[in-house]
This record gives C-alpha cells, sequence and structure tokens, in this order.
C-alpha cells in the first residue's frame, strides 16, 4: 500500500447537508481518511496503488460534494 495525500479545493463552504455526505466517502475501498481544513479545502489520504487522484475526485464528486483539483 502507498499512502498519498492530495489537497482538493472546495467549490463552495460545506453546510450541514454536505457533511452529511462526508461518509459516503470513507466507505470506499483505499480512501483512508479525510480532513475538512479551515482554508476550505478537503486533505484526502488514499491508497495510491488503488486509485488515481482523478479516481479520488470522482468519489466526492459522486456523494455530492463538491470540489476541484
Amino acid at each position: 500500500m502507498t499512502k498519498v495525500q492530495i489537497r482538493f479545493k472546495l467549490q463552495r463552504p460545506l453546510d450541514d447537508d454536505l457533511l452529511a455526505h462526508l461518509p459516503k466517502t470513507h466507505s470506499v475501498y483505499g480512501i483512508q481518511m479525510v480532513k475538512v481544513n479551515a482554508d476550505n479545502t478537503l486533505t484526502v489520504e488514499y491508497d495510491a496503488t488503488r486509485m488515481k487522484p482523478t479516481e479520488v475526485e470522482a468519489v466526492f464528486t459522486a456523494a455530492g460534494i463538491p470540489v476541484v483539483m
């Protein structure tokens, strides 16, 4: 396993509704940790042997969390 961290910019601040979608991302095999930062970014630690950065971004987009690399 190769742990890698990537930072995504949030297109808008997370409100209560969007925060409720974060647990969906934790159930995806390969995502290890998600941290919401004060500067409207997300830090995501994932297994680079299982996922590519674009796939990680797609997980958040599918969960309804508006992120960009």
